[in-house]
């Protein structure tokens, strides 16, 4: 099929012939405004949005790094307290309190009276487990499970 242009040539020269009325000028010129204008503020929009998500984003990190320093805070509280010196002083000095007696007891005798470790049957054996709608059922009924 060929495309003979002496066809179409009187439509385009009533199509441009309507130019010359000023008020099918003046509607696709405001058409084209207003397409240009929509275009703009779509622009605009999803620009705002992407900044808002940015925003977000650093509010996030900055709110999360507050925290941290909060924490660290609280830290550097902690390590000046006399608990903490007291506790580092036992674990790393071997110190203790004025009028405290350290007791050494011998290995053997601390075994004897130690509880007996389960053995390794114990370990192994299979525990047996509730039922799905039992675990449902003490959960919402707020029961604290048997063990079993």
């Amino acid at each position: 099929m060929k495309i003979n242009m002496q066809d179409y040539l009187p439509r385009i020269q009533a199509w441009l012939g309507n130019f010359r009325d000023i008020r099918f000028t003046g509607q696709v010129v405001f058409v084209v405004l207003v397409l240009l204008l929509s275009w703009s503020g779509i622009k605009t929009i999803q620009t705002n949005y992407e900044l808002q998500k940015q925003i977000a984003g650093l509010q996030q990190k900055n709110d999360l790094l507050k925290l941290k320093n909060q924490n660290q805070q609280l830290q550097n509280q902690y390590y000046g307290t006399d608990t903490f010196l007291e506790l580092q002083a036992r674990q790393n000095f071997g110190l203790g309190r004025p009028g405290e007696k350290e007791l050494l007891v011998p290995e053997a005798v601390a075994l004897a009276n130690a509880p007996a470790l389960p053995t390794d049957s114990a370990k192994n054996a299979p525990k047996k487990q509730r039922s799905n709608f039992q675990a449902w059922l003490d959960f919402f009924l707020h029961r604290q499970p048997l063990e079993r």
